[in-house]
């Protein structure tokens, strides 16, 4: 896990194949800006190099929040630092504490039908267009059968998704039914699980974990966890949890300009929007503790990050989640 405190851009413009090519680069540092220059630099040299023995390269750095698919950091404004453990204000102004190797699992309910259930309808209705047609004896009804088929998929596969969840129960109750089953399968791990807005968010306290490792990915899969959480793991090497609310949930617009770093003739304006912001996200919690599971095994370094997600999360606190 990299979150640096200073961010540089370096260029090079060059000739390549009869054309006029320029090569930008990001480069980053904990120590000064011009360390930060220094490495842009070397960075954006080390790609004319590959340019000219013939390597394909991507021509720019793209300035986003979250680019490890390209080699690069966390790229977001350091709020705290407790060792290895930061708290970073990400692209719309929320807060996030980012660890390298206590485990959080982010869990989304699933209100919607997913791909087999559309294909389930759709071979339904397929099959339903057959019998039509045998009964009827017309190529016809065959040839609408299909057109409906996939007119109607979606509406079909949202009725099966109904009956499924009267039978399987709520997405909610699916989605802590398979943490608590995961639990009784390890009873060694100890787990914090809490409610998020949309989902469940589970924290494992006994011990550390790599966020690339086989057993973490295997977890991931037993709970469901968010895809997109998943490939930000896998791509930043870390675990990641928002520990303040989303700002529109709370009645204010996103945080513009959001990615760090942030000019400096912008800044009046961001402090602004933090001000406003933080006023109201006292008011909130951005998840809830609902309960503990498995052993009483806990890892002191985990114990130390429960405690400052709890304590900026306001998890233990009757208040609306956001």
């Amino acid at each position: 896990m990299i979150i640096p405190r200073y961010w540089a851009e370096a260029k090079i413009t060059t000739q390549y194949e009869k054309r006029q090519v320029t090569i930008k680069r990001f480069g980053w540092s904990d120590l000064s800006m011009q360390d930060a220059q220094t490495h842009a630099e070397t960075r954006v040299r080390e790609a004319h190099e590959q340019l000219r023995s013939g390597q394909n390269i991507r021509k720019l750095d793209h300035k986003i929040p979250y680019n490890g698919s390209e080699g690069l950091p966390i790229r977001e404004e350091i709020i705290q630092q407790h060792d290895d453990v930061v708290i970073t204000r990400n692209s719309y102004g929320a807060l996030c504490l980012n660890t390298p190797d206590v485990l959080f699992a982010d869990i989304d309910f699933n209100y919607a039908p997913n791909s087999r259930l559309y294909f389930l309808s759709f071979i339904l209705l397929f099959f339903i267009s057959i019998v039509c047609t045998v009964l009827l004896k017309t190529w016809w009804v065959l040839l609408f059968g299909v057109f409906f088929s996939i007119v109607l998929s979606k509406q079909t596969a949202e009725i099966l998704l109904s009956i499924q969840n009267k039978w399987k129960g709520s997405p909610e109750q699916q989605a802590l039914k398979s943490i608590r089953q995961f639990s009784m399968q390890h009873p060694t791990w100890h787990l914090r699980v809490y409610q998020t807005p949309k989902g469940y968010r589970v924290l494992v306290m006994h011990q550390l974990f790599e966020p690339r490792s086989e057993e973490t990915q295997q977890f991931f899969i037993a709970l469901q966890a968010d895809p997109n959480y998943v490939r930000m793991c896998k791509n930043q090497n870390c675990f990641r949890a928002r520990i303040s609310p989303k700002p529109w949930r709370i009645g204010i617009d996103a945080l513009r300009l959001g990615v760090w770093t942030v000019q400096e003739n912008r800044m009046l304006d961001r402090d602004r929007w933090i001000t406003e912001y933080q006023a109201r996200a006292k008011k909130y919690a951005s998840c809830k503790f609902i309960e503990q599971l498995g052993s009483q095994m806990t890892h002191p370094k985990a114990k130390r990050v429960q405690s400052t997600h709890d304590q900026y999360c306001n998890a233990t606190i009757n208040l609306e989640i956001a």
